[in-house]
């Protein structure tokens, strides 16, 4: 039961690491095309972000005990 109840925010995890990977790809472009180095930076911070919330999630997943 206790791996039920922790599927909805592992859930929550990946969609938000993908979500923030893709307004930092936003942001970065848009920054990156309209020379502001602002909006370079918040994409930049947001694609860190959302690549640290999906490699949290992958070692998580993957340090379930050998059968």
């Amino acid at each position: 039961m206790a791996i039920a109840a922790e599927r909805p925010i592992l859930l929550i995890k990946k969609l938000a690491g993908i979500v923030l990977l893709l307004f930092g790809l936003l942001f970065t472009a848009l920054g990156l095309s309209s020379e502001s180095s602002g909006f370079t930076a918040i994409g930049v911070a947001f694609l860190v972000a959302g690549a640290i919330f999906l490699v949290l999630k992958i070692m998580r997943r993957n340090q379930g005990d050998p059968l």
